[in-house]
């Protein structure tokens, strides 16, 4: 008996191909975990920019919640749909009726 009949009495070919194949699906379900996540991100992203955008002012707490759910949606893949409306968003005053905020508009 040589070395891969030995393998496959012992059912180590099995093994692999069982292994590889649930690899294979846990990948899969990440890569739609991940999808979920971003478009879950993406919603929260486009209402508090709009709400802001509606009040036409927006406080720090506000900001640095919404910079911090846009950095975590570009980490997951998000392309540069929502780079307009957090430039617009940016741009507003910190309080009712104050002054545009000044603001480099680095990504």
């Amino acid at each position: 008996m040589n070395v891969y009949q030995w393998l496959c009495v012992l059912g180590i070919p099995g093994m692999f191909v069982t292994m590889v194949t649930g690899l294979v699906s846990i990948f899969r379900q990440i890569q739609v975990m991940k999808a979920a996540m971003k478009a879950s991100l993406r919603d929260r992203l486009v209402q508090g920019y709009k709400q802001g955008i509606q009040q036409k002012w927006a406080d720090m707490e506000d900001r640095k919640n919404r910079d911090n759910i846009y950095r975590q949606y570009h980490i997951l893949g998000g392309n540069g749909d929502m780079r307009d409306l957090r430039r617009t968003f940016r741009h507003l005053p910190m309080e009712p009726g104050g002054m545009p905020t000044e603001v480099s508009d680095d990504d």
